[in-house]
């Protein structure tokens, strides 16, 4: 197995037959990928879940093959790799992952792989996790801050570059349209939430997956559980939302897309505040759904919070 650090692909082999890999070598032997990966002839790259697939198309700009070892609509700290996705990490050339303990899995996933990795949140300065199991650890739902989208951009140039160096110019002039359209996002969100009173400027979740995001927009961040990997909605954490909520009159609160909203209900029917657009994070949509790209999440979640913190429904 291999790292990407400080701009360099090098090799770090990790000795050992997990579980995991035991198992899959065996069903692997049977097994074709079902996406026939290397019927293309472009360097294969692997991301962990469709946020980064979509993140290393645009600056790939066609030079390699991307593919997510998730689906979309798929919850990714739970996730467990299979038989094929093993098949596509030993065809792999490059593998991109997210990082600061998102993937409880990775790292038993890519121990019988010789494919170089790159973590994704390198650079970026985390918060720490405030409670639950978790507490003190980083926050690993960095991409959904347009200003650390950024960092993975120049994170996925830099690794592309070291993979094939005849498409530097290509990868980064890519990462530079990429970013600025980016940026046209984060823009907007700072812009319109502005003029917010004090008890408007909260956004308060499901998941604490919007860390990031809020520091970017100065926005006061409350959420049920920290992470999905967590408890979800206890009586404790529904109790704490709803006092916050009520004090604060705070006007919309939301919930994303992979996990059971009924907690956040039972807050917004207990406060009167209204129930907001399903947010999204761990996963795009299908093609025809409402978030097919990345910059579509962050457009979509970005416009939610807009209009559910200036009190408009529509």
């Amino acid at each position: 197995m291999a790292n990407f650090k400080d701009g360099a692909l090098t090799r770090r082999w990790s000795p050992g037959l997990t579980t995991l890999a035991a198992l899959t070598l065996t069903l692997s032997a049977c097994t074709a990928p079902t996406d026939q990966t290397r019927d293309d002839d472009r360097p294969l790259v692997l991301t962990t879940f469709t946020v980064l697939a979509d993140m290393t198309r645009n600056v790939a700009d066609g030079r390699v093959h991307v593919v997510s070892l998730t689906r979309p609509g798929a919850e990714i700290h739970g996730y467990e790799p299979t038989p094929d996705d093993l098949v596509r990490g030993q065809n792999a050339d490059l593998i991109l992952e997210n990082g600061l303990g998102l993937e409880a899995w990775f790292d038993q996933f890519t121990a019988q792989v010789q494919a170089p990795t790159a973590q994704l949140s390198d650079g970026v300065q985390t918060i720490p996790i405030s409670s639950g199991q978790h507490q003190g650890r980083p926050n690993p739902h960095a991409w959904m801050s347009p200003d650390n989208a950024h960092i993975y951009v120049d994170n996925i140039r830099h690794a592309l570059t070291e993979l094939d160096p005849a498409g530097q110019s290509t990868y980064a002039e890519a990462a530079q349209t990429y970013k600025d359209q980016i940026s046209e996002v984060g823009d907007y969100l700072r812009t319109e939430l502005a003029e917010l009173p004090d008890n408007a400027r909260a956004l308060v979740t499901c998941e604490g997956a919007f860390s990031y995001l809020a520091r970017d927009a100065d926005l006061t961040e409350m959420y049920l559980w920290p992470v999905n990997a967590e408890s979800q909605g206890t009586p404790q954490q529904t109790a704490a939302v709803t006092a916050f909520v009520r004090d604060n009159q705070v006007p919309t609160i939301f919930c994303e897309s992979t996990v059971n909203d009924s907690a956040q209900r039972s807050v917004a029917r207990e406060t009167g505040a209204h129930m907001g657009q399903t947010l999204y994070v761990d996963s795009l949509s299908q093609e025809d759904g409402p978030v097919p790209t990345y910059l579509d999440l962050l457009r979509h979640d970005a416009e939610a919070i807009v209009t559910g913190l200036k009190g408009e429904t529509g």
